[in-house]
């Protein structure tokens, strides 16, 4: 099969993925596969699509996110897609579930510090990292607003926790799918995963 048609049956496929019709988008990424099973983009499409058409939050916001990706490394893009796909099994129900949680309920169940109170540690003058690093291993930071979910994040990719701050944000995809500032975060962590490697 020449080249082009890889490329051309991807781009029918990318953009019926788009248009929703993801059964069609499924079928095309499956048949680039099947012919080029080594297209790490094929097999991450395969995977959004499924997830498109089980109905499972957040598969358009990945799929966004790919292409915001791809268009300044398409290799980094395929690898950090992957990653994400991989990590993802099982997380999203958790989140729904925690999130669909009374707060007061969720506070009550757990023992840890509120990131407000964490934030005014860290406006006393003491460093993230450190003081981070103590709450992890007594206690937990619950966070009750997105601003502070968003600032915490932050916090993370700038003090070099980048796999922690993967994991949250693949998670807050599928409750906030169209986010802008989950977005920017998530370009931001790739850019910074992007200088790591």
């Amino acid at each position: 099969m020449p080249n082009i048609s890889k490329y051309k049956t991807l781009s029918q496929a990318k953009d019926s993925f788009t248009q929703a019709d993801y059964k069609n988008a499924l079928e095309k990424f499956a048949f680039v596969l099947e012919n080029y099973p080594n297209s790490k983009e094929a097999y991450n499409g395969v995977i959004l699509s499924e997830m498109a058409m089980s109905g499972e939050g957040g598969a358009e916001a990945l799929f966004d996110y790919y292409e915001i990706l791809k268009e300044e490394d398409q290799d980094a893009a395929d690898v950090i897609m992957g990653d994400i796909l991989q990590s993802m099994d099982g997380t999203i129900e958790r989140l729904g579930e925690i999130f669909a949680e009374p707060l007061r309920d969720r506070i009550d169940l757990e023992d840890g510090i509120l990131y407000q109170d964490f934030k005014a540690l860290l406006n006393s003058g003491e460093n993230f990292k450190d003081t981070f690093e103590n709450i992890m291993f007594s206690t937990k930071v619950i966070i009750t607003q997105k601003e502070d979910f968003i600032d915490f994040l932050e916090n993370l990719i700038d003090n070099g926790y980048t796999e922690m701050a993967l994991t949250y944000l693949e998670n807050a995809l599928s409750v906030f799918p169209t986010d802008e500032s989950i977005r920017k975060l998530l370009k931001k962590l790739s850019q910074v995963k992007s200088v790591e490697n």
